[in-house]
């Protein structure tokens, strides 16, 4: 966000002229929620700069950008997901739809992370998992292809779908709540160190499952009807 949003502007001015119109202009062309990254980046910097006595007040105190209205995000079933066109990529896509990895874990996985039918989490591309409850044990339920560094290829094949690779994360959440396992197992095995993110996403439903509500309470209320 530095780089990209704050260098060019204001990075070559002494911190002491910089006002709070300068940190407006700054952000106020940015989307939403780059727009309130870049201000948190601009605080953290005058903040510091007020502890190691460089300043005395922070211009960026008292500046908001623009309210994020989250849109939940697109994603497929493992049904639909199976009945895609996802050419050369299908294995790989399926394998992230199978498993909830996150992209930087699957990318770091190799053959000997596959052990009796289990695929073991202990790593990123990045080094550690993104947390402590990222280290964990997997069902493998498909097969598994080597996936490249590079997400371009089947973010592309995703993308005309409607849907990202994030998106097969939320896939899998919906194949362990359809299978009926418990939030707090499926908490485990997304890899989660908050169960409200699980919790969050266990409560997402879709359009055909209030038919099926409808289905199942009006069979299991016509017997009481009758009598």
């Amino acid at each position: 966000m530095y780089k990209n949003h704050i260098h060019g502007k204001i990075g070559d001015r002494p911190l002491e002229e910089i006002t709070r119109a300068d940190i407006h202009e700054v952000i106020k062309s940015l989307p939403p929620q780059s727009a309130a990254t870049t201000l948190a980046v601009c605080k953290t910097i005058f903040r510091e700069a007020i502890l190691h006595g460089l300043i005395a007040d922070s211009p960026a105190q008292g500046v908001r950008s623009t309210a994020i209205h989250v849109v939940p995000r697109k994603f497929l079933t493992i049904q639909e997901l199976q009945a895609l066109d996802l050419g050369k990529y299908r294995t790989q896509i399926l394998f992230l739809g199978f498993h909830g990895l996150r992209w930087g874990e699957a990318v770091a996985l190799t053959e000997s992370d596959l052990i009796d039918g289990k695929v073991h989490v202990t790593k990123s591309i990045h080094g550690p998992t993104k947390t402590r409850a990222g280290v964990r044990v997997i069902p493998q339920v498909s097969e598994f292809a080597p996936l490249s560094r590079s997400p371009k290829g089947i973010r592309r094949v995703l993308h005309s779908h409607g849907v990202h690779i994030h998106s097969l994360r939320h896939t899998y959440a919906y194949l362990l709540k359809s299978s009926g396992v418990h939030v707090t197992t499926a908490q485990r095995l997304m890899g989660h160190s908050d169960p409200g993110i699980t919790l969050g996403i266990y409560t997402r439903f879709r359009d055909d499952e209030i038919d099926l509500a409808g289905e199942m309470i009006r069979s299991y209320t016509s017997p009481l009807k009758a009598s």
